[in-house]
């Protein structure tokens, strides 16, 4: 029995799975093809025609040897000539650091020196004053030159920067000086409050312990007041000697004790005036009295 032809079975291919990432067809070719064309065909022709990577001929080699030796040479030298001159510099800078101690050893030495030659030629002073003949009228003229200290009952002025010494209270600048803050104290400032304590009748004054004579100067120095080129800080206390109430109430009557609750009331600077009834105010340094002797001519027969 012959059956019909069987039709040859049909063999089913599988499909492939999707790759997972199909979507990102523009990331999958960047990352397949991360070389651009043309320089991969510009490498594929330099290595055909022997020009690309390591030199081939002896002379190139021996040039890229001779080049390495030299580079290599230079990095030796220069660690070397480092670890020569390390020990030098630290020796020079240990020498250096013992010369500044040494020198400021001596210029402390020599400041200790002068103040105590002051004092002695302070004493000497004093005691001239004190045995010449017209005793009064040397004491008097010791206390208004500041050459001896003096004590006795006056006035304690404290003059201070306002809290917020960046602006004033009404915000406005106060007029033009070196000062960049208008609630400092200035050297103009205490100018004034100086001279309205003499003309209010003291007989001696003294700034942060600086006795003041006929010949002190108030500056400034940048944002420091300087007295007799002396720096001092805030708070700025004034010492003055004398008739205390009569004193601070000449004063604070004055055009300059005024200008100080100007000052006060405008900017904020802080300001304290009492009465004392004894201060102690010490002698200026430095200080040559002289005394001028009436001549007298004796007539002639």
């Amino acid at each position: 029995m012959c059956g019909m032809p069987q039709p040859p079975p049909v063999r089913s291919t599988p499909t492939r799975p999707a790759r997972p990432d199909a979507s990102m067809s523009l990331l999958t070719n960047v990352m397949d093809h991360s070389l651009d064309d043309g320089y991969a065909e510009a490498a594929a022709r330099k290595q055909t025609d022997g020009s690309g990577g390591m030199p081939r001929t002896l002379r190139a080699k021996l040039g890229l040897a001779a080049g390495l030796v030299l580079a290599a040479l230079v990095v030796t030298v220069g660690a070397a000539q480092a670890r020569v001159a390390a020990p030098v510099v630290a020796k020079e800078r240990e020498e250096l650091v013992d010369r500044i101690e040494g020198e400021t050893s001596a210029a402390d030495e020599l400041e200790k020196s002068v103040d105590e030659l002051r004092d002695d030629v302070d004493a000497r002073r004093r005691e001239a004053l004190e045995k010449s003949g017209d005793g009064d009228r040397s004491d008097l003229v010791g206390i208004l030159s500041g050459a001896v200290e003096v004590h006795g009952p006056g006035v304690k002025l404290v003059v201070n920067d306002a809290k917020d010494v960046g602006t004033g209270a009404d915000g406005q600048p106060r007029g033009t000086s070196g000062f960049s803050d208008t609630g400092r104290v200035r050297d103009r400032d205490m100018q004034r409050v100086v001279n309205g304590l003499w003309e209010s009748g003291a007989e001696a004054i003294s700034i942060n312990g600086q006795r003041l004579t006929a010949l002190s100067a108030i500056r400034a120095a940048g944002d420091a007041i300087l007295v007799d080129n002396r720096p001092l800080v805030p708070p700025y206390t004034v010492l003055a000697v004398g008739d205390g109430e009569r004193l601070s109430r000449g004063f604070q009557d004055s055009a300059d004790g005024l200008y100080l609750h100007a000052l006060e009331e405008s900017y904020g600077i802080r300001t304290a005036i009492s009465v004392a009834d004894d201060l102690k105010l010490p002698a200026a340094p430095s200080v040559i009295v002289r005394t001028a002797q009436p001549i007298t001519e004796k007539g002639t027969s």
